[in-house]
């Protein structure tokens, strides 16, 4: 089936976060715009938190040219952290001390936020000053600009590029024992408290992402589920599990890390959700999707009434139709023999 906002409306919108519950996309028509020639990429620090998390609201408020193109920031805990992988843009020739930063009294944490300007070469002469102009208006620390000038693609490939080097040091297959969450904003200062500046201590073997976005920006027709407030963080913990010997890489230590920070955030009420969400019970997700559950247990009806796609993320309990009445069954029944009724249905 085609989908689109017209075509086949309901569909589209119920596949879109939906888990892989309502269908498989085979192919993707994405809409295409001319790329600029090159970037200004940008990485300032904080050790305020809420002077980082006011900047970064700041931004993702701004419209038409008189803004950055690209918003992001992350969490440092610990000085190996800012040269990690994801962080290599802080040239050894120029090292980045934590200590030397002001961060001894905000718990050893440093914010980064992490900006771009987009541009063509055309244009050079202007990029300085409107890139100063935007960071006039923010409070970050002084002393901690770094700069830096490439090609547009080779900022689109910079992960790629980190891949390939942690692929040749035999760390890139390891267990990755993530952790993705919406965090409301009136929460997110809560967040930093208790987990940032708590549960963390000063290891964390990834970067973590934060920055913050606007719910109008999201279709609420879709199936993800967001926090109810205009703006909400992502907060992304991107760690990998090592067999070294350190107890804080290993998988059992940051997988009870991630139980703990779920636990915090239950407790205190932070009413964060899951993005890409695991639960166990049905009773988990009904909590997960919230106002949301009747229509997504709708479509699940109207577009897989067999409950063949996604069974393994225990959402619905297997349900089968027949001819006269619909049955509920107690156990779950094989992939091959689903597959051979999802033929003859």
């Amino acid at each position: 089936m085609t989908c689109s906002k017209e075509q086949n409306p309901e569909l589209f919108h119920a596949v879109l976060g939906g888990l892989g519950q309502f269908g498989i996309i085979t192919r993707a028509r994405i809409s295409l715009e001319p790329a600029p020639q090159r970037v200004r990429w940008i990485r300032v620090l904080y050790s305020n938190f809420s002077a980082f998390t006011k900047d970064q609201e700041y931004l993702i408020s701004l419209h038409g040219n008189q803004k950055f193109d690209y918003v992001e920031g992350f969490v440092i805990v610990d000085e190996g952290l800012i040269n990690n992988w994801r962080s290599s843009f802080f040239s050894p020739r120029n090292p980045v001390k934590i200590s030397s930063l002001g961060s001894n009294n905000n718990g050893g944490v440093l914010y980064c936020l992490e900006i771009t300007k987009n541009y063509h070469e055309s244009t050079v002469e202007t990029i300085d000053q409107e890139i100063e102009a935007l960071l006039k208006k923010l409070n970050f620390i002084p002393t901690s600009v770094f700069t830096t000038d490439l090609p547009y693609v080779d900022f689109l490939d910079r992960v790629h590029k980190a891949e390939l080097k942690l692929r040749s040091k035999g760390m890139w297959e390891v267990p990755h024992p993530w952790l993705n969450l919406f965090v409301p904003k009136s929460k997110i200062a809560d967040f930093d408290r208790g987990v940032f500046k708590g549960i963390l201590g000063n290891k964390t073997s990834g970067p973590i992402l934060i920055y913050p976005m606007n719910k109008n920006k999201w279709d609420d027709k879709s199936s993800v589920v967001t926090p109810d407030e205009d703006v909400f963080y992502l907060v992304a913990f991107l760690r990998s599990a090592l067999d070294n010997g350190e107890e804080t890489q290993s998988l059992e230590y940051l997988t009870n890390q991630n139980r703990r920070i779920l636990k915090f955030c239950d407790e205190d009420g932070l009413k964060v959700k899951q993005y890409l969400p695991h639960y166990k019970t049905q009773s988990e997700w009904k909590e997960h999707y919230g106002s949301k559950w009747d229509r997504f247990q709708r479509m699940k009806m109207k577009f897989d009434p067999r409950h063949i796609l996604a069974s393994g993320q225990n959402i619905f309990t297997p349900t089968f139709l027949s001819s006269s009445k619909m049955m509920v069954m107690d156990t779950p029944i094989p992939i091959k023999q689903r597959a051979r009724e999802a033929i003859d249905f």
